[in-house]
Parts: C-alpha cells; structure tokens; sequence
C-alpha cells in the first residue's frame, strides 16, 4: 500500500484528488491539508511514501515545504502537481527544491499512474524535461 498525502489550497481539488487515490486501488490517503506549512507537520506525523504537492499555497510554497521534507524526511518521495509546466519556475524549481516528478493537473490516470512510479523509486518528469546532472 502506497501512503500518500495530498497538499492543495483550492478545497475542491484536494477532494477530488483524494477520492481519484482512494479509488485506485493500492493507495492509502494518509492525510490532507491547504499550505506548505501543514503539509510539512502533517508528513512528519504520517510519514507518507509520497507528497503530492501543490505549487502555490498560503503559508509556504510548494517549493519551500519539498526543500524542508528534503532535509527532515529524505525518505518521503514529493511530486509536485501544478496548474502549469511554468507556475512558479516549473520542473527547474521541482528538481532544485528536491522533487521527484513535476505533473500538470487534469489527467487523473497520469497522477496515480506517477505516484506509482515515484513510490517505487523512479521520476515523473514532464517529456522534454531532462533533470540537470549532478
């Protein structure tokens, strides 16, 4: 079972996004919540496989709450999901603050297919999007 929790500030995606996880079969929603900051308390209660994390949300960013999970539980995997391949820097930003996989909301099947993929140790990358190396 894949432990994940879901950060979004807009109420009507985070419910929809958790009863699309629910559904799938193989996916625990280990918790909810509407800003970086709670997404980085609720993840050290819950310890979750992955974050799937929203990109712009009150208190802390996306962004700031990858980098600080990061740090305080390297193990937990954080997916950032984002209205657009350019809100905020965009995957370059994903990868910098310790993302994952970097998914545009609106395809359902992506999201589980990508939580799936991260849970197991791989990325989720947008195509044409190379992580740079190391």
């Amino acid at each position: 079972m894949i432990r994940v929790l879901v950060a979004d500030d807009h109420p009507f995606v985070l419910a929809g996004v958790a009863a699309l996880l629910r559904s799938a079969g193989g996916i625990e929603v280990v918790g909810l919540c509407a800003d970086g900051a709670e997404a980085v308390r609720l993840a050290e209660d819950t310890r979750p496989d992955v974050v799937l994390m929203d990109v712009d949300m009150p208190i802390m960013s996306g962004y700031e709450a990858t980098e600080t999970l990061r740090t305080s539980q390297p193990a937990t995997r954080v997916l950032i999901l984002s209205v657009s391949i350019v809100t905020g820097g965009g995957p370059e930003n994903a990868y910098r603050a310790g993302a994952v996989g970097y998914l545009i909301k609106g395809n359902p099947r992506q999201v589980v297919e990508a939580i799936r993929t991260v849970a197991a140790g791989g990325t989720a990358w947008p195509s044409g999007f190379t992580p740079p190396a190391a």
